[in-house]
């Protein structure tokens, strides 16, 4: 368990999505949040409280969190710096870069020096299992995308508070260093090796009897060439039931890869149900998870009616609308199939 309260590290942002970790933990967990850090001149921010690092820990705040997003997950000198003020400050220090705090000799020192804890909630459990594909008890569901960066956090993170609102079991389970941070545990996918992805999968989300619904937080993009492996280890050892799909209404090309197109919302549901079905072969879909965040509320509800047009399926905005349509499909699904 990370201590909180937290003080949420934005350093110097380029763009929102390079600070999407932070506003994850700000969004989802706000009664752990005391404030933000920002360097100077940075017009981006969380609307939390401006704090420094010594007025931060004067305020109560255990641990700062490195809440960025970069390429290559990787700690600047300006980054390690300002992660050093903060031990300095008294602060303890949690990040999710693929760039360990722990492997840079000066933090570790300084964390050593006053007896201060790094978390790395990129490290994965030490002894993973290769997957296996055996059948286990349990109802599971599984985000998935035409993209990176699309939603499926929040999609997967508003489905579980709506099913837990209609008193249905439901748990969130994180794959990724925002949800982490938000659920307090997980498994950080994209840095487990490549043969053990699928008995990751496997062991975050283990057979339950209860009814209740594991809810797996998906990652990349099987049409990304960059992460399509760890999008289809997760459909694998995920065993998902249902699959809900995440898209970013229009979004120009894939993250990261100008002139390469997103794939048809049909042409990617489709691929993902083929890959799921090699371990779930009754896997359904269930949903549209629409990202509207750029439209006006009347042209997000007009996308939203013609992506149900087109696949037949409840297609919200999590974030807009809720999803207790999409809730109603999974419930009546899968009441019939237990009938």
């Amino acid at each position: 368990m990370i201590p909180f309260p937290y003080l949420l590290y934005l350093g110097a942002p380029k763009d929102e999505l390079s600070v999407k970790t932070s506003r994850g933990v700000a969004v989802w967990r706000p009664e752990l949040c005391l404030g933000e850090y920002r360097s100077p001149g940075s017009a981006i921010t969380l609307g939390l409280p401006q704090l420094s690092f010594a007025e931060a820990a004067a305020a109560g705040a255990r641990t700062m969190i490195v809440g960025v997003a970069n390429a290559g997950g990787t700690l600047s000198e300006a980054m390690v710096a300002d992660v050093l003020a903060a031990l300095e400050a008294g602060l303890n220090v949690a990040s999710g870069l693929h760039q360990r705090l722990g492997a840079n000799p000066a933090i570790a020192a300084a964390a050593a020096a006053r007896n201060l804890q790094l978390f790395d909630v990129r490290e994965p459990p030490a002894h993973l299992d290769v997957g296996n594909g055996r059948a286990r008890a349990g109802n599971r569901l599984l985000t998935v995308g035409t993209d990176c960066s699309v939603g499926k956090m929040y999609s997967t993170l508003a489905l579980e508070r709506e099913l837990r609102a209609r008193g249905i079991a439901a748990d969130f389970r994180a794959t990724g260093q925002t949800g982490i941070f938000i659920a307090q545990g997980g498994v950080p996918i994209d840095a487990v090796v490549a043969d053990f992805i699928s008995g990751a999968a496997e062991w975050i989300s283990p057979a339950r009897t209860d009814g209740g619904w594991d809810l797996i937080e998906g990652q990349g993009s099987l049409f990304h060439p960059s992460f399509a492996g760890v999008s289809l280890g997760l459909l694998h050892g995920a065993q998902p039931n249902a699959l809900l799909l995440c898209h970013e209404s229009g979004r120009q090309h894939m993250r990261g890869l100008a002139g390469r197109a997103l794939p048809g919302l049909k042409q990617c549901l489709d691929a993902n149900l083929q890959a799921a079905r090699l371990t779930s072969p009754d896997v359904v879909a269930v949903g549209v998870a629409l990202n509207t965040s750029a439209l006006p509320r009347a042209e997000a509800e007009a996308a939203c009616r013609a992506v149900e047009d087109e696949l037949g399926l409840p297609c919200q905005d999590p974030v807009a609308m809720g999803v207790d349509r999409i809730a109603d499909r999974l419930i009546e699904t899968f009441a019939e199939t237990a009938d």
